[in-house]
């Protein structure tokens, strides 16, 4: 009997740094948003206070070209957190901040 019957499913990588990270106790924070803020050497949540959303989106594009423009509604959703000492529960998802405009 041949064994490559069943070939094995690649694993896939998972970031255990991202994983790991103190940004990921954000709520609604995903993991390529912590990726992505760990790569521009932020590692705390407190490094996010006073941070423009907008200022971190454009040096995330200045490494990686084709980061999706939803991410940058995950980092509003965590500079708000960030800079919250009692955060709204209903703030807490990224897709409410599609729109910053109407949130504000």
């Amino acid at each position: 009997m041949e064994d490559n019957i069943f070939p094995r499913k690649k694993k896939k990588k998972v970031d255990m740094e991202a994983l790991n990270s103190p940004l990921k106790r954000i709520p609604g924070m995903d993991l390529p948003s912590v990726r992505d803020l760990l790569d521009l050497g932020i590692q705390e949540i407190e490094e996010l206070n006073g941070r423009s959303p907008e200022a971190l989106f454009e040096d995330i594009l200045n490494l990686r070209e084709q980061t999706p423009a939803d991410r940058l509604h995950y980092l509003r959703l965590a500079v708000y957190f960030a800079e919250s000492d009692d955060p709204d529960p209903k703030l807490l998802q990224a897709w409410k901040w599609a729109d910053e405009g109407s949130i504000l």
